[in-house]
């Protein structure tokens, strides 16, 4: 029996694009979502020395929580004048909780309670520098895959450039404020991973926008208690400081963040966090007038050495 032979079309015949070659327009697409999460990054990097303002006047717990129920006013707005249900589909509750615990709650929380219980603004930069490397590792265990050999070695290599920072800076043992920012290190890749996966479904501002509403009823009965308890001195730093955390850090900066993630990818666009530490500690040293020594320099560049490392290995 004669094999049948068949012949591709004309146009077939002449396509030579390789069958793994980006699509037109991708590689705008991706640059616009590095130059959206890198707007992110640029918001969160004052974060820091905005709870060292907001903590002036007000408890730091007030702080903690009272920013997201700030934030929670604004992203019902926003999602009142979009004609958006205020709360998320049923389906993705589960992931929602997961970001509350981690951004809402979790991060500000810990990162708080260290910088109050002494950690400079600085030393905090050089620790949560480690985050992209976190929250890749997190994205790779919830996506189920398993990347090269590189990359949890460098995230190993960026472990270790912590410990020895803060065993060098703590006289030779880990504080309790340490163990705070490694509880906000966690909490925060957690939230970002959660939430970077649903902002592939859903607009990034919808994201943040559902999990300030889906916290509310916890965040803002807490904020308005603690601030009929605790003892506040309102200054207009402090003000000024507590708006910024609760506007900017916790609502407004992440809508280009997670957009810039769903857009231009976790791998890629997550790479702008490579700047944060350094951003972080030029806020410290213009705002606070925070000075910080070799050591902390040269912790700050291991960790983005690091982290750059593990970010190459999975993309």
């Amino acid at each position: 029996m004669v094999p049948t032979v068949v012949v591709p079309p004309r146009e077939a015949r002449h396509d030579r694009r390789p069958t793994g070659a980006v699509p037109p327009g991708a590689q705008g697409r991706a640059w616009r979502g590095t130059l959206l999460a890198g707007l992110g990054v640029l918001a969160f990097s004052g974060s820091f020395p905005a709870t060292v303002f907001a903590m002036e006047g007000f408890d730091p717990y007030l702080v903690a929580v009272g920013r997201a129920a700030v934030a929670a006013v604004a992203a019902a707005a926003f999602l009142l004048v979009a004609r958006v249900p205020l709360l998320p589909p049923r389906s993705h509750l589960r992931s929602y909780g997961v970001i509350v615990a981690g951004v809402v709650f979790g991060f500000p929380l810990f990162s708080g309670l260290a910088l109050y219980a002494g950690a400079s603004t600085s030393h905090a930069a050089v620790v949560i520098g480690l985050l992209p490397a976190a929250t890749a590792a997190c994205a790779v265990l919830r996506a189920g895959e398993w990347p090269r050999a590189l990359f949890w070695v460098s995230c190993g290599l960026g472990a270790v450039s912590i410990t020895a920072f803060t065993l060098s800076m703590g006289g030779g043992h880990v504080t309790g404020a340490d163990l705070l920012l490694v509880g906000a290190l966690l909490s925060a890749a957690v939230g970002y991973t959660e939430g970077g996966r649903l902002a592939r479904e859903t607009p990034g501002w919808r994201v943040i926008s559902h999990t300030l509403v889906l916290a509310a009823p916890l965040t803002v009965p807490i904020t308005v208690a603690l601030a009929l308890t605790t003892d506040m001195r309102p200054t207009a730093a402090s003000l000024a400081g507590f708006a910024y955390v609760g506007l900017v850090s916790m609502f407004l900066g992440f809508i280009p963040w997670y957009a810039g993630l769903a857009m231009g990818g976790i791998a890629r666009a997550g790479q702008t966090q490579l700047a944060q530490p350094l951003l972080t500690l030029l806020w410290a040293w213009l705002l606070l007038g925070e000075l910080f020594g070799a050591v902390t320099i040269a912790a700050a560049l291991a960790v983005l050495a690091c982290v750059a490392l593990t970010q190459r290995a999975r993309s």
